[in-house]
């Protein structure tokens, strides 16, 4: 099985960073459904900028947390370099 990390770009233009083994379910999720964030459920539409796979469930929240650690501007790299 394979885990993603992710980073949605919320209508406020702010971001949203999380993980999942099923990246299609979890967006609709975020979109659609009482499943997503409450901070995202504010925030909608969310598009995903970013995403990266991980082999493990442990490795993609390790890097979730990394990446949430970071300023804005950094993350931004991710996908804009």
């Amino acid at each position: 099985m394979q885990f993603f990390v992710y980073i949605l770009q919320c209508s406020d233009a702010t971001y949203y960073i999380g993980s999942t083994n099923n990246i299609v379910r979890r967006l609709k999720e975020h979109n659609t459904s009482q499943k997503g964030a409450h901070y995202t459920k504010l925030r909608r539409p969310v598009f995903i900028v970013y995403s990266e796979k991980h082999a493990t469930l442990l490795e993609a929240r390790r890097r979730e947390l990394e990446i949430k650690r970071w300023e804005r501007k950094r993350k931004e790299t991710l996908w804009l370099a």
